[in-house]
């Protein structure tokens, strides 16, 4: 007798039931396109505009200036200011992004436990960030003065001797660094929430039938399960703490504090283009200084991988 055997037709490939790429792509060139136009009219441009500008000796009237060369990029090297105020920006970003990372997780945690007017302290947290940088430095502006300031008022009330937060040049920095923290933390806060949020209660309750207490569900628990967010956020703060300009600019309005202590190098670039009317050099500066951003960038990138590579 013969025997009937039926196989199963063969599977036909995904990408062959699609259209090609070339059909596909103009579809999805529309909807991309108005990002792209806006992408190369503000950022790509002006980018290439600033670094072909750091060959010429520009002025103010916006002719193009004698083409000197490599003229500003050696006086850059060579320009004390301009390596104090990226050393101004280097330590700002060294004391800002651990704090702003720890303060934004601890506040998440105490607020993603179930307690009293819960919403209150999470709107409490996030409102500062909602404030324009001119508001936030009034405040803080006010805060700092000597004699009526809430700050040195509290420190001679327990019996220690009023800082000089606006005129002392040690503690310059650290008074935009206690502000940054003040009126940003509540981004990386909001960010950490949304991960907790995201973890699944039966691994806690999990864990708190085998014994495990509080602080070993926070170790074994919360921390790893928050690593790719905390590599999110370390990634975000190092970006925006290197552009360090409106708190500064505005808190000391525009001094760059006491000796230049508190000038970061965006305010220098401001400064060189805007005061000394010298665009070329200006350029010259923000041009090294957006290399020193994408090398960041790349380290960043090898420090903390994709969820494709991480998975390899």
């Amino acid at each position: 007798m013969a025997t009937i055997t039926t196989e199963a037709p063969a599977a036909v490939p995904v990408a062959a039931t699609r259209a090609p790429l070339w059909r596909r792509a103009p579809a999805g060139l529309l909807f991309v396109l108005p990002f792209l136009l806006f992408y190369l009219a503000f950022l790509v441009w002006p980018t290439l505009s600033a670094f072909v500008l750091s060959f010429f000796n520009e002025s103010l009237t916006g002719t193009r200036g004698e083409l000197v060369g490599l003229r500003n990029w050696t006086e850059m090297l060579g320009d004390a200011a301009m390596w104090s105020a990226l050393g101004n920006t280097l330590y700002f970003t060294a004391l800002s992004t651990p704090a702003l990372v720890l303060t934004g997780l601890v506040m998440a945690l105490l607020t993603n436990r179930v307690m009293p007017m819960r919403w209150l302290w999470r709107l409490s947290f996030f409102m500062p960030f909602l404030l324009p940088a001119s508001v936030m430095a009034l405040i803080w502006v006010w805060i700092y003065q000597p004699g009526f300031g809430l700050l040195n008022a509290a420190l001679t009330s327990v019996g220690l001797s009023e800082q000089g937060w606006l005129s002392d040049p040690s503690v310059a920095m650290i008074s935009v660094v206690i502000a940054t923290l003040w009126w940003t933390a509540g981004f990386n806060f909001l960010l950490y929430l949304a991960a907790l949020q995201q973890i699944p209660q039966h691994l806690y309750e999990a864990a708190s039938i085998d014994g495990a207490g509080w602080w070993q569900r926070l170790w074994s628990i919360t921390l790893p399960l928050l690593k790719r967010t905390t590599g999110l956020v370390i990634v975000l703060q190092l970006l925006a703490s290197l552009r360090l300009f409106d708190q500064a600019y505005l808190i000391y309005i525009g001094s760059g504090g006491p000796a230049f202590s508190a000038r970061p190098i965006l305010e220098y670039v401001y400064d060189t283009a805007f005061t000394s009317f010298r665009f070329g050099y200006a350029s010259a500066i923000s041009s090294f200084f957006f290399v020193l951003i994408v090398v960041v960038s790349v380290a960043q990138l090898k420090l903390f991988p994709s969820r494709r590579e991480d998975a390899r």
